[in-house]
This record gives C-alpha cells, structure tokens and sequence, in this order.
C-alpha cells in the first residue's frame, strides 16, 4: 500500500507540474489566433480565431515600425555564429582542461567555476565600456563575440564527457604519430558527438532568447533581435500589443522545439554521460 501511494503521489506531482508549464504556453498559443488586442479570455480557446497577428509581424502596422523578419533573421545569423565559435571554444577549453596537466590548471578551473556563480549581468558595464572603445557598439559582431566568449565558463558538463574517453585512445594514437590536434581532430570529435550537440543546442537557445545583452549592445531598430523587438511592442503603459506580442512569441518557440524534439536522444546521452565524471 505504502509503494502504491508514493507511486501515486509522483503522478499527482508529475501532472501538475506538466500543467503548470504546459498550461501557461497553450494560452499564449490561443492567444495569438485571438481577435483583439487584449490576452484576457472568457475561455482558454477563443471563441473566433484570426491569423491577422501574424500576418501583421510580417507586413506591418500603420501605427507600429515592426520589422519581424528583420529581427529574426538578426538572431538567426547572431544565435548561428555565436554556436558555432562558442561552441568551438568551448569544447577545445574541455578537452585542453581534461587531457592535459599543466602549471595554473587548477587554479584556472576554480577561476572558471567562480566566475560561473556570478550571473553575466553584473559585467554589463565592463562589457559596454570595451566595446565603445573598440567602436563595435550597435554591432552583430560585438554580439556574438559576448556570447561565444562567454560560453567557455560552461565548459564543466564538456570537460566530465572527455573524463569518460579512455586515455588509451590518445597513447595509441601518439604512438602512430599523430599530433595532439591530430588526436583531437580524428579520435576524440568523432567520439563525441553527444556533448557536441548539447554544447552546440545550448549556446544556440541562449544567444537566441537573450535580452539583456542585446539590449545593452545592439541600439539601432534594423540591429535589433527578437527578444529586443518584441519587448518593444509592449514596453510602455499605452501599449495593447499583446496578441501581436503572443504571435511573435509563438514563432520564436518554433525554431528550438524543432532541434531539441529532433536532437533530444543526442542531448540526454551528451548531459548524462557529461555528469558521471567531474
């Protein structure tokens, strides 16, 4: 009886916390097919549905400067660079930290864990005075260099998947010749596929809803990205966009439930095994 109500228990818990997260989306979702401006609702499904919402993020408002497209390409080209170099980086800092012992190793990996703790925004002001001396302020450049440096602070769940190689791998082939890159290059990036994926999907969804940054480093209306943009449809009391607002948000979900629903098998493996060494 006693094994019985603590199953029951975890489905009770398990129900409501899908409701708590599945809920709050599907309203959103409605909400966007919903005439009007208002996001308040008699019912969860509207009682007449409209797909005027979307068609005005592409085609403009008489009253409104919205330049959706514009904004999702910016973040698409930002999120897309940003994953790539700070993917890159990330994973050449595991591998380097895991495979190799030298002088500062572990005082880098403190270092690195330390400053991980702090939450990003508290450089903001270091962040902008940099980049107004280098003249990258209002940049795409600017951007994607904040986010892929910054990635290399999470470079602990990388570091714990490389723990799990065996070392052999990289005797033997040292043995055959091979240079360190060569050992990284040819035996250990085919090996990890997982962590790669997860790294990569990671760096992507975080440059890709980010607000703050862009906000601070990207000024001009054509520059900005989503986050930014839509924000602005709502940022002021005299604002009603909210369906507009719930639209756009709607297609900002699509791109990331596609690759984490495609690349899930390869994220779960890469964030497991990445935790089973530190």
């Amino acid at each position: 009886m006693r094994k019985g109500l603590k199953l029951s228990l975890s489905y009770a818990l398990l129900i409501l916390l899908a409701a708590a997260c599945i809920y709050p989306a599907l309203w959103i979702v409605m909400s966007s097919f919903k005439v009007g401006d208002s996001l308040f609702s008699e019912t969860l499904i509207p009682k007449q549905l409209t797909l005027d919402h979307y068609r005005d993020l592409f085609a403009g408002k008489a009253d409104k400067d919205i330049r959706y497209a514009r904004w999702y390409w910016n973040t698409l080209k930002i999120a897309t660079c940003s994953m790539l170099l700070g993917t890159f980086i990330q994973i050449l800092t595991a591998y380097a930290i895991s495979r190799f012992r030298f002088a500062g190793r572990k005082t880098i990996m403190s270092t690195i864990l330390i400053l991980g703790m702090f939450p990003g925004f508290m450089s903001m002001i270091a962040i902008f005075i940099i980049l107004l001396q280098m003249n990258l302020l209002d940049t795409h450049l600017a951007i994607i260099l904040v986010y892929a440096a910054g990635s290399a602070l999470g470079m602990f769940v990388a570091k714990g998947y490389f723990d799990t190689i065996p070392k052999s791998l990289d005797e033997a082939a040292r043995i055959d010749g091979a240079s360190h890159w060569q050992v990284f290059t040819n035996v250990m990036l085919p090996l990890s596929k997982p962590i790669i994926t997860y790294v990569g999907l990671m760096t992507f969804t975080g440059a890709w809803v980010d607000f703050i940054f862009a906000r601070l480093i990207l000024r001009s209306r054509e520059n900005w990205t989503l986050a930014v943009g839509l924000w602005n449809l709502v940022d002021s009391f005299q604002s009603t966009e909210f369906t507009l607002f719930a639209a756009g948000a709607v297609l900002v979900a699509v791109p990331i439930t596609i690759l984490f629903m495609f690349l899930q098998r390869f994220l779960v493996e890469g964030l497991t095994a990445g935790a089973s060494k530190g």
